[in-house]
């Protein structure tokens, strides 16, 4: 028996489609082996050591200590248990780095006594697949080396600083080398809008007609007596004209030159026409993928790689981490006859196209992102196989493709300027523009799309009438228009992806978890596309700018990646790199040490707003609670949903002065003595029993939405604080029912099971039986009517745990569950039909983040 290695079930799934009985293909469920995660999974050995909660000697070369952790012991034992069958193993892990440390760590903790041979493939097709199976080769020990460089520079990256940001900033924070200049792009941007103040300026728009009736076109004013009207381009951030050559124009003035051009006798003075030409974009690689996705699709990075690794591991695409551009024989064979079919032999070149690769040191895959195969599925029949999403990211792909190999789009530019002279004497002239495509080429199948929604595309067809010099032209309209600089736009996604790649900072593979990490710790937030920057986010990005510079150097940062490609390609050393990097008089380690100190959390967490119209000073402040206001002993929060560019002195008086007026003391509690105090909170309206004592918290407890602070009597607060509330015993099991109050509402709780209530009151007045009534009945979403739901369905035995796993609808939709870890199921997957492969890979996806201490709790407490 010949035993094959892959990472997911799906993969699996799929290349066991194309080998014979003789061979089984089984699951790694990732990397089943990692630095330690905690001080608990550091061996008792080495505890003592001073270097131990790195996870890494650095006494010793750096020599990475590795543990298999406690969730994939049992995966290990299954694989050696499948070892023990097998005359030859196979690892056909992915063919990228990480794809190549899976595969090493295998070798390394499987320990075969038999023929150990590595698997690649940038296709899940049964060509591809048989030939990897025939043409192995060894563990490229290269790419491992890189791969664990990297890893090790992240983890004492990341171990060293992150303590810094818990310090002297909040509890919760992390640092990571690309992370944190990820952080400080978004920041930068957002300084820039604080910065910003808005310019009007005026023109004249109109609209003229030709000698054909058919032939109205727009125009806009350029210039009055040969001077340059000045647009949004020809001002600065704070409004300033940076140019004197031009004439800005207020509303009076176009108003009035208006009226003086409306009987004026316009001409045609110059016509310039040119060819036009443009070639087709080349296929995606990782990094255009993303931002075409994001820009067309409205998909987060995240989704887009998910997504592709569905349709990837399926078999419809190739692999979807790279940074090529490039095409294969066969794939640019495909492309062609795809092309001459649906399209004709006139939009085909006469040689295939080749792209030069734009990023450098180009290392994962070695051909670009594109259908799988020979013979290219066509998106409609895709469609009829796949889910939504995946329909189309693929319809995305397979036209990018066949676009980079069609012909050039041809056709005509013209540029014309008219002008008149005014009975007021000024002499105005106007400018308009256009293009005719006279054969769309490429533009057939695919118009790339913008990061900015007001932009036109590029490729847009605008049409000119045929004129020439010293044609009269017809006044249909003529508007005087006023228009307002804007500040620079935030970064969305994709426009961040873009520039991180063109900073030359990180791999365009790591760019979609790096953004959903800034997301979850709090560092940005969403405003429809746009990334906005928390308060937080200043704070961090403030303190490493001031205290660690090089650590957030775009320059620096970038320098480092090519030195880690340096290592993989066998130029540089590792360990003379790490040693420089970490020890020594300027390394890591005692920069941490030497400047601690020296960082005054106070001021890191300050942001001076300016002065009150009676000159008193207001300043933001970053606390452990969120951020809140302070002039003086006055002190108000911030709304959540305040971006800070919005922050303006202004709007922090009017925060200051709406503040409510401050706590109400409601009485003593009998049983402790302490005062309950009634106080508006950053949440809304909280009782609190006691202040604080130290680093311990007093007991709160929200209002119900019914209550107001001023109508609250002591013995309601009393009610509020003795929350949660024990309802009884479930007789059946012994387990307590509970019912408390949430984010989402109130609600029963039995063990792991939830059960909704209707209102607040019910938390003191259901009883025990009332309880054991809504658990017998299938959980439903609060305010979803009682209705018949389905009994769960049992879809096979979890690889991991050994028990059954089935799928039950939840309070938040349907989920799969083995009695220990529950997984909500994704947009593509469907409860009916969800296979226990995919529902094994949703089960250990939500493992990995349990066990990295990514609970739900504590995703929501670093979102406040």
């Amino acid at each position: 028996m010949k035993l094959i290695i892959v990472e997911s079930p799906a993969k699996a799934r799929t290349i066991s489609r194309f080998l014979g009985d003789e061979v089984v293909v089984e699951a790694s469920m990732g990397h089943i082996r990692d630095l330690p995660r905690s001080a608990a999974e550091v061996p008792e050995s080495l505890k003592g050591e001073d270097w131990a909660r790195l996870g890494v000697n650095v006494e010793r070369d750096f020599e990475p200590i590795y543990v298999v952790p406690k969730e994939r012991k049992e995966r290990v034992k299954k694989l050696k248990d499948l070892l023990k069958k097998a005359d030859e193993l196979y690892l056909a892990t992915d063919e990228d780095r990480e794809g190549e440390s899976i595969a090493w760590h295998l070798a390394e903790v499987l320990k075969p006594k038999i023929d150990v041979k590595r698997m690649v493939f940038h296709e899940i097709t049964e060509p591809a697949i048989r030939q990897a199976f025939d043409q192995p080769r060894q563990i490229d020990r290269r790419l491992v080396d890189a791969q664990e460089a990297r890893r090790i520079l992240d983890r004492l990256y990341g171990y060293e600083v992150s303590p810094v940001l818990w310090r002297r900033v909040k509890q919760g924070l992390s640092a990571g080398r690309v992370q944190s200049v990820a952080i400080r792009i978004v920041v930068e941007r957002e300084r820039e809008r604080i910065r910003f103040r808005s310019a009007s300026y005026w023109d004249i728009e109109g609209e003229f007609l030709g000698g054909d009736p058919e032939s109205q076109f727009p125009a806009a004013l350029v210039a009055v007596d040969g001077v340059v009207v000045a647009g949004g381009s020809d001002f600065d951030e704070v409004g300033n004209v940076v140019s004197a050559d031009v004439l800005v124009l207020d509303e009076e003035t176009a108003t009035r030159l208006t009226t003086d051009l409306r009987e004026a006798d316009f001409v045609v003075r110059k016509v310039e026409s040119k060819p036009y030409r443009r070639s087709p974009y080349p296929p995606f690689r990782t990094s255009t993928l993303q931002q075409e996705a994001g820009r067309k699709l409205r998909f987060a990075a995240a989704r887009t790689m998910s997504v592709a690794q569905r349709l990837y591991e399926a078999g419809y695409i190739t692999y979807m981490r790279t940074d090529s551009t490039a095409l294969s024989e066969a794939a640019l064979a495909a492309a062609r006859r795809q092309i001459t079919d649906l399209y004709g032999a006139s939009y085909l070149p006469k040689q295939p196209r080749t792209y030069a690769n734009k990023v450098k040191n180009a290392q994962e895959a070695h051909e670009a992102i594109r259908p799988a195969g020979d013979e290219f599925r066509t998106p409609e029949q895709v469609a009829r196989e796949v889910a939504q999403d995946e329909s189309k990211l693929y319809e995305l792909i397979w036209k990018r493709t066949l676009a980079s190999q069609m012909t050039d789009a041809v056709g005509e530019s013209m540029a014309v300027r008219l002008g008149a002279t005014a009975t007021s004497g000024s002499d105005a002239e106007f400018s308009a523009s256009g293009r005719t495509i006279t054969f769309p080429g490429f533009l057939r199948v695919y118009v790339e799309g913008s990061d900015d929604p007001e932009a036109a595309l590029d490729d847009q067809e605008t049409r000119l009438p045929a004129l020439k010099v010293g044609d009269p032209l017809q006044v249909e309209s003529l508007e005087a228009t006023g228009h307002a600089t804007k500040p620079p736009p935030r970064f969305t996604e994709a426009s961040l992806v873009r520039r991180m790649e063109e900073l030359g900072v990180g791999r365009p593979s790591t760019y979609a978890s790096i953004l959903t990490t800034i997301e979850d710790r709090g560092y940005v937030w969403k405003k429809g596309q746009a990334l906005v920057p928390s308060f937080t986010a200043f704070a961090v990005v403030s303190l490493l700018e001031d205290h660690f510079p090089n650590l957030v150097d775009y320059a620096f940062t970038a320098r480092m990646e090519d030195d880690l490609d340096r290592i993989a390609g066998g130029e540089e050393k590792s360990v003379p790199w790490l040693t420089r990097f970490y020890l020594g008089a300027e390394g890591l380690a005692a920069q941490v040490a030497d400047r601690l100190d020296e960082i005054d959390a106070r001021q890191v967490n300050s942001i001076g707003l300016g002065s009150d119209p009676h000159g008193r000073e207001v300043v933001l402040r970053v606390g452990r609670y969120g951020p809140y206001l302070e002039r003086g002993d006055e002190k108000a929060t911030v709304p959540d949903n305040l971006a800070p560019d919005e922050l303006t002195i202004e709007k922090a008086v009017e925060l200051l002065e709406e503040r409510p007026s401050g706590d109400k003391i409601l009485g003593t509690d009998p049983d402790s003595g302490f005062v309950v105090l009634a106080r508006h909170g950053r949440f809304g309206p909280y009782v609190q029993l006691g202040e604080a004592q130290g680093k311990e918290k007093p007991k709160t407890a929200s209002l119900f939405k019914a209550m107001t602070i001023d109508e609250l009597s002591l013995e309601e607060a009393l009610r509020l604080l003795s929350l949660p509330r024990v309802v009884g015993t479930d007789p059946d099991n012994g387990v307590e029912i509970i019912a408390q109050n949430g984010k989402y509402g109130p609600y029963l709780t039995r063990g792991q099971e939830r059960r909704p209530l209707e209102s607040e009151e019910e938390i003191f007045t259901i009883t025990p039986t009332r309880a054991l009534e809504l658990f017998s009945r299938p959980p439903r979403r609060r305010g979803q009517p009682a209705a018949a739901a389905a009994p769960a369905r049992e879809v096979g035995t979890d690889p991991v745990s050994g028990k059954m796993i089935t799928v039950r609808s939840g309070r938040f939709g349907p989920y799969v569950t083995d009695g220990e870890v529950n997984a909500s199921l994704r947009t593509a997957d469907s409860p009916e039909s969800i296979a226990v492969e995919r529902a094994a890979e949703l089960l250990q996806a939500r493992r990995d983040r349990l066990s990295s201490g990514e609970t739900p709790t504590k995703k929501a407490r670093k979102k406040k």
